[in-house]
């Protein structure tokens, strides 16, 4: 089945004197969270052969999609990786990534069946959002490459837009609001999502009401239109 890449755009530039510390059978892979209040849980990044997937635009999030998406935990993704013989970089933000800044990834070259990027991570506060790139082919090339991530949404959970201090798979709300912005004593209205599988996540709605209305989420914090993060790969030889 041919992949759709997970890339608002792609931008390449090939820039001969990479600043990485990758060394030249390693590549750079640098994720800066742009949203204005939105973290990033510890993000997996990993190289893998083109029958793995860590996530799947238009498929039914797996059980281990849904943990990742819904309380920020990577372990069974991580197994999933591991499984498949892939490479992978764990938690390169040493915790949680704050917006505006950026996490390094420093891995190993892909072999031959390892040739394809894929990089998670759950956004908070949301229900089930989260930031991915699917199976991205990585350059062969020396050169920097530049591209830009969607959020997504497992479609696993009523986007309630409640902070619960939860995060268990099914289990309702949000476990945090990292940044400290969100209120408290929403009433939520919304039903179950109309798409069950993974896909593009439409942002926070929230209000203005610090201690109830429709929502536990700020309309002027949290909100986010088009990509949430920017992606840099950096090769530093030809393979």
């Amino acid at each position: 089945m041919k992949k759709s890449l997970t890339v608002l755009a792609a931008s390449v530039s090939l820039l001969f004197s990479a600043n990485s510390l990758a060394s030249d059978r390693e590549i750079s892979v640098e994720i800066t969270n742009l949203t204005n209040a939105i973290y990033f849980t510890p993000l997996l990044v990993a190289t893998h052969n083109r029958h793995t997937d860590l996530f799947e635009v238009g498929t039914a999030a797996s059980a281990n999609l849904q943990a990742m998406a819904e309380g920020g935990n990577i372990d069974g993704l991580i197994a999933d990786v591991k499984a498949s013989g892939g490479e992978y970089v764990a938690n390169p933000a040493s915790g949680l990534l704050a917006p505006g800044a950026t996490a390094e990834a420093v891995i190993e070259r892909p072999r031959k069946r390892n040739r394809f990027l894929s990089v998670v991570g759950m956004l908070l506060p949301t229900n089930d959002g989260f930031v991915g790139l699917d199976s991205l082919r990585v350059p062969k090339k020396k050169g920097t490459y530049t591209y830009y991530l969607h959020g997504y949404d497992a479609g696993t959970e009523a986007n309630d837009e409640i902070i619960t201090g939860g995060g268990a798979p099914g289990a309702p709300g949000i476990p945090a609001d990292p940044g400290g912005n969100a209120g408290s004593g929403g009433s939520p209205t919304v039903a179950a999502d109309h798409n069950p599988t993974v896909h593009i996540h439409r942002g926070v709605t929230g209000d203005s009401d610090p201690t109830g209305g429709d929502s536990d989420l700020d309309a002027r914090v949290h909100t986010w239109q088009g990509p949430v993060a920017r992606l840099v790969i950096r090769v530093n030889e030809d393979d």
